[in-house]
């Protein structure tokens, strides 16, 4: 036999034995992606997680935003046994305030390793530092990917868990195209405070003019305790106290002349954006060094602890916002503000309590925009179908790409939201899976139940807990119609009642 033939039908041996099919694979270990894994297997799917970085958890980890935006008292389902698993590991939730950003701070290193043993213990199947090569959608039903390695598997169901909407963008999902500006990103970092002075080489393109009004400094231009940008003037102690984690690391994202980046990343090609990358990166760095030089923070530095990376900083930024794709169902803030005039609420899978929170600061047309920077809504619902691309079948997005306007990213984007929408996406995909049905034939009640099941809100009413025998019944009365809340917008963190509030 030719030799060059029988080293070909060795490979095609070798690669067709390594070929596995799944239930479902989630292709991004994201925050959303993460819990559509974890959802997935608790309902007896066989499920495979592949994430390129060596961490799960996405923005909460990957990203180094390990502070919690939203629904504190809307923890359920598997954000709340995430949000309980942080308190045991530091000693009650009391110890996760510990600076005034959010009222759950966590270290990404803690955060990534809860959520892997969330993740293994279901049974996932983790594969981290991997990266999917080609992605083809199988001519009966479901999907093969192929891995760098040259590995391959087959999945009944394919779920986008991916930051940016990669994938749905791969496999040609139509996307929503209402965008006017993408949000600044973050490269944030992870700094400490050292038992001596930990001095860095100035950045290149360092302009500390950039950093002045940062705070409450020699440098600022005070207008009236305000920047130039109409922002606060907060004191240093009270810029680093925002971020600080209860171990005593400090987060570094601060949007006030700090390490926000403007750049309409989305369409941009892989090595355009690197580019990018690297220049927000800078900025970063180079707010590090304006406190160390001119605030005279001389012991702060990059953590060395917390990330795996030759900088120490995190994996990749935090990007505020991803693709969209056109989905069954699209939320929009008008739905959000009045949600009986329109049906979302009955197909509800997951709830928020944030404002429209727009970060356009580092725009050149952030005038233009400012009317979205906290822009008022009351806490909501969202239903299932912006999971559902409207063409592409055996496919779910579980991340920030799902079918929003994106007016209402600004608040679909944050935390809580994204890990109840993977939730809904896993238990989603495991029902269609095992019944051979396509995920858009599986009525939502179906997942509701599940999702009931397991302590998730539908609707935002604050009146009972999961663990209380009424929340059941009412969040079912809530999504038949036959009970309708009313809300309260209370600044940062909004209020539903089914009844009067209880305070």
């Amino acid at each position: 036999m030719n030799k060059r033939l029988l080293i070909g039908l060795l490979a095609l041996a070798t690669a067709l034995s390594c070929t596995r099919t799944y239930d479902v694979i989630v292709l991004g270990g994201g925050a959303g992606g993460t819990m559509a894994a974890v959802e997935a297997a608790r309902n007896s799917a066989l499920t495979l997680v592949v994430e390129e970085t060596p961490w799960l958890g996405g923005m909460l980890t990957s990203a180094g935003v390990s502070a919690i935006d939203g629904n504190y008292r809307l923890r359920g389902g598997l954000f709340g046994e995430f949000t309980d698993s942080l308190a045991q590991r530091y000693g009650g939730y009391e110890a996760l305030k510990s600076g005034w950003v959010s009222n759950i701070l966590f270290n990404p290193a803690v955060g990534a390793d809860i959520l892997h043993n969330m993740a293994a213990d279901a049974g996932v199947h983790i594969r981290t530092r991997n990266k999917v090569t080609d992605i083809k959608k199988r001519w009966a039903s479901g999907w093969t990917i192929t891995l760098e390695s040259g590995i391959r598997y087959h999945a009944r169901v394919l779920i986008d868990g991916t930051e940016l909407g990669d994938v749905a963008k791969a496999v040609g999902c139509a996307e929503l195209q209402d965008r006017i500006s993408a949000q600044d990103f973050t490269y944030v970092a992870i700094a400490k405070f050292y038992d001596h002075e930990v001095p860095m080489e100035q950045p290149e393109g360092y302009d500390k003019d950039y950093y002045r009004n940062c705070c409450d400094n020699p440098l600022a231009t005070h207008v009236d305790g305000l920047n130039p940008l109409g922002q606060k003037l907060w004191s240093p102690e009270m810029m680093l106290s925002y971020g600080r984690l209860p171990d005593g690391h400090v987060m570094l994202n601060w949007p006030i002349c700090g390490n926000d980046y403007f750049a309409e990343y989305l369409d941009m090609a892989p090595a355009q954006r690197d580019s990018v990358v690297r220049e927000a990166k800078l900025r970063t760095l180079g707010y590090l060094y304006f406190l160390q030089n001119e605030l005279g923070y001389k012991n702060l530095g990059i953590s060395d602890d917390v990330y795996p990376t030759q900088d120490g900083l995190p994996f990749y930024p935090y990007w505020r916002e991803a693709r969209r794709i056109a989905g069954l169902d699209t939320m929009t803030v008008e739905a959000a503000r009045q949600p009986y005039d329109f049906d979302l609420y009955t197909r509800a899978v997951a709830v928020g309590d944030y404002p429209l929170d727009h970060h356009h600061h580092q725009n050149p047309r952030r005038e233009e925009l400012s009317h979205l920077w906290h822009g008022k809504i009351p806490s909501f619902s969202v239903p299932l179908g912006v999971l559902i691309p409207v063409e592409v079948e055996d496919f779910l997005v579980a991340d920030k790409a799902i079918s929003v306007t994106w007016e209402m990213n600004g608040a679909t984007r944050l935390q809580p939201v994204v890990m109840g929408l993977g939730q809904a996406a896993g238990a989603l995909a495991a029902l269609a899976a095992r019944s051979r049905r396509l995920p858009s034939e599986v009525p939502v009640g179906e997942v509701q139940k599940i999702l009931l099941d397991h302590g998730c809100y539908l609707l935002p009413f604050l009146d009972h807990q999961p663990t209380e025998p009424a929340f059941r019944p009412l969040q079912e009365k809530g999504i038949r119609g036959e009970i309708k809340g009313y809300s309260i917008t209370n600044g940062w963190a909004n209020e539903t009642w089914a009844f009067p509030p209880r305070y």
